[in-house]
């Protein structure tokens, strides 16, 4: 079991950008081609790093933190397939192998990838999946866990993207997040509550899967009804307990879209700005797009762009992946 997650400081944070140069892209940051009256929406392109997903920042920054002799028995992690990903190319980099433990609805496109790779994948029954999500472990698996919400490493590895939002980005006052485990929320608030206080964290959830607003209407996480249709990555039945203080203390709002919200936002994506997002990626900008926040000037961040090309075309054609 984990500890309760504590914030990363600017030490840790600037310890991470230094191991991820060169390795991680500082994902551009582009203005928004549909953006409501009033309001100036600007795309953090994380969908753009090498991996597809920002995840190559928290994993990869967990990775290197820990001395080499440490990952000669490998990696393995739990996910949905971006977590994957991220362990999946920093095993091939370093020359040790992987395991992906993936539920048994993984997307396709991450699949894809992870066989491209080399990694070995491991489908897991979807609650089975998650008890081993919760407990950090599965007793059958060879090498080194790594976690990309609760291990301190990968939370510094987030808060990067902070860093280069505010730098790219001075004068925003919200930045809107997809929460799935929460790290990627929480780092980024670290580096943003250290430097730009003034700067809103809002979390984006799907209408028909939101442990976050459960948890804070609750005053603790709960478990709740959860169907996050075609998107994966976030809506889980309930916030990590050791995550739960730090996303409460760390972020200020939590929108919720639809599920036809989220697909119109990636169809206002490729049709505006030429970028293809997955289904996690574009809950914020879906949340962005409906104008339900104060703030004037926004930064929606794209966590990932590993859409399955059926579900793509199927956007395309203004309908809703089943």
């Amino acid at each position: 079991m984990f500890d309760v997650v504590q914030p990363v400081a600017m030490p840790q944070i600037e310890a991470a950008r230094a191991r991820l140069e060169g390795m991680s892209t500082v994902s551009p940051v582009v203005t928004c081609g549909a953006a409501p009256a009033g309001k100036s929406i600007r795309l953090k392109l994380e969908n753009l790093q090498p991996i597809g997903s920002f995840k190559i920042r928290p994993i990869g920054n967990a990775v290197l933190a820990r001395a080499p002799a440490d990952l000669t028995s490998g990696l393995y992690t739990t996910s949905t397939g971006n977590s994957a990903l991220g362990v999946a190319w920093m095993a091939r980099r370093l020359g040790i192998c992987a395991t992906a433990v993936v539920p048994e609805n993984a997307p396709e496109a991450k699949l894809e990838k992870l066989r491209h790779l080399g990694t070995r994948i491991e489908m897991r029954p979807i609650e089975e999946w998650w008890q081993a999500i919760r407990t950090g472990t599965l007793k059958d698996q060879k090498g080194v866990y790594i976690d990309a919400v609760r291990d301190p490493a990968s939370l510094a590895g987030d808060a990067t993207i902070g860093l280069e939002i505010l730098a790219q980005s001075p004068d925003v006052e919200a930045i809107l997040i997809p929460f799935g485990g929460g790290g990627l929320a929480c780092g980024i608030a670290c580096a943003v509550r250290a430097l730009r206080p003034d700067v809103k964290i809002i979390a984006c959830e799907l209408a028909s899967a939101h442990p976050l607003k459960a948890a804070f209407a609750a005053g603790a996480p709960t478990e709740t009804p959860h169907v996050p249709g075609f998107v994966s990555g976030v809506g889980f039945g309930s916030v990590l307990p050791e995550m739960w203080p730090l996303a409460k203390a760390m972020i200020d709002e939590v929108i919720i879209v639809s599920l036809t919200e989220v697909a119109a936002a990636i169809k206002t994506m490729v049709e505006h700005n030429h970028v293809v997002a997955e289904g996690a990626g574009a809950v914020s900008v879906a949340a962005a797009l409906s104008g339900r926040y104060a703030e004037s000037r926004v930064c929606a961040v794209v966590s990932g762009g590993n859409l399955d090309s059926s579900m793509l075309a199927t956007i395309l054609e203004g309908r809703v992946p089943i």
